[in-house]
């Protein structure tokens, strides 16, 4: 049986248009750097929950899936659940 290696990364309070390749950048980096076949994007202290917020999930999930990765959420807020569940994206907040 293979281990999974998980990296952590938080995201808090409000994300603009602009920190989205960074955040994208930072998550490969950190994958690539820890050899992980998984993320966990705590999202607890993410405010607001707005379509900035989601497209910057979406696209970190496209980051991760690029390099053979898989991302879950932690503490995603009612809010950003629903906007998740009304775009489709309903598995990013799958805790399996």
């Amino acid at each position: 049986m293979t281990a999974t290696q998980t990296v952590v990364v938080r995201i808090s309070g409000r994300v603009s248009r602009d920190d989205v390749p960074r955040l994208c950048e930072e998550l490969g980096a950190e994958l690539l750097r820890a050899g992980a076949t998984e993320a966990i994007c705590e999202v607890g202290g993410l405010a607001p929950a707005d379509l900035t917020a989601v497209d910057a999930l979406a696209r970190m999930r496209l980051t991760a899936r690029r390099l053979g990765c898989r991302i879950r959420l932690r503490d995603a807020s009612p809010e950003l659940l629903a906007l998740l569940d009304l775009i489709g994206l309903t598995g990013l907040a799958d805790p399996g």
